[in-house]
């Protein structure tokens, strides 16, 4: 069976399961609870417990000047009208005496998964939840500073990460209005402040929501296949946005920018894959983070979001 399948499968039977996919949907597991492979960790929690650390990651971030190629190249796609918003992700090369396991414990996240010690995301942003026959869904776009005076003020009235922001909640709308009905904007542009490390962040949110047939369980994979990719790690207009961005990125994202979550029975959460660190041998380590791009971005303040990114909360 397919990704789609299994997740009907499993939610027309009402039994809990576990599931993660890559962005396109090529890559995917599904798992009964009561059978989860023991190297499959994983965490789901508004509320975590805080764990203190200072924890040291060397860091080889993708060169300046190579960046900046790719994100002119990004431009002169929006320029030429093929995209309006799109998420260029890099790769950086870290290093630390941590093992993927000791940084799994450490993270302080809302969604935490240890994937077979092959990689670690701590992510904070939720993909979609279902509860009550409702489905909402929560994009995260726009990142500054914390420690920046009046940050918040900032980052609001910044008419860039308006414009960039306001495109992905009405590319989510939308995508909501697929599986859903009488889908409204509940909360628009909140921030949230993020544990970035040494740093703190403030991340700009929205909350999206519909209501669903009471037989939504029944169609679980429907939904969840109709909504991915996730509009924030791509953009718009989705299809013609991730071939521009297989193209200009030119590497592997892996299962970074996919989801992971879990039906219990009667509801649903789920994560999108994001502060992704992967194993590559002893010490060595790739994390992969990036940022969206539109026509009024400017490549200092891109780069240095990314660069921002890469972190254990």
């Amino acid at each position: 069976m397919n990704f789609k399948e299994l997740l009907n499968f499993y939610g027309e039977k009402k039994e809990p399961f576990f599931f993660i996919t890559n962005y396109n949907k090529t890559q995917f597991e599904v798992h009964p609870l009561n059978n989860l492979p023991k190297d499959i960790i994983f965490q789901i929690s508004d509320n975590p417990n805080i764990i203190k650390h200072k924890t040291i990651l060397n860091k080889r971030h993708i060169n300046f000047n190579e960046y900046t190629k790719k994100f002119n190249s990004l431009k002169n796609e929006i320029i030429n009208g093929n995209t309006y918003l799109a998420n260029l992700t890099s790769e950086t090369k870290v290093t630390t005496s941590l093992c993927l396991n000791e940084i799994y414990t450490l993270a302080n996240a809302k969604f935490k998964l240890n994937y077979k010690n092959k990689f670690v995301c701590f992510s904070p942003e939720r993909f979609c939840e279902i509860k009550n026959n409702k489905i909402y869904t929560y994009p995260m776009k726009g990142t500054i500073d914390a420690n920046i005076k009046d940050a918040k003020k900032i980052i609001l009235n910044d008419q860039k990460e308006l414009a960039e922001h306001t495109m992905i909640v009405d590319l989510l709308r939308n995508d909501l209005s697929i599986v859903s009905k009488n889908v409204k904007v509940d909360d628009f542009r909140y921030v949230e402040n993020i544990k970035a490390g040494e740093k703190e962040l403030l991340q700009v949110s929205s909350k999206i929501s519909g209501e669903l047939e009471t037989t939504w369980e029944n169609h679980i994979g429907d939904i969840i296949t109709s909504l991915l990719p996730a509009g924030s790690i791509t953009g718009t207009p989705k299809k013609k946005t991730i071939e521009i961005l297989d193209k200009i990125e030119n590497y592997d994202r892996g299962y970074f920018t996919g989801i992971f979550g879990v039906y219990d029975g009667k509801q649903l959460d789920s994560g999108v894959i994001i502060r992704y660190i992967e194993k590559i041998s002893s010490n060595n380590y790739i994390y992969k983070s990036g940022g969206g791009i539109t026509s009024d971005s400017c490549v200092k303040k891109e780069y240095q979001e990314m660069c921002d990114k890469v972190y254990i909360p």
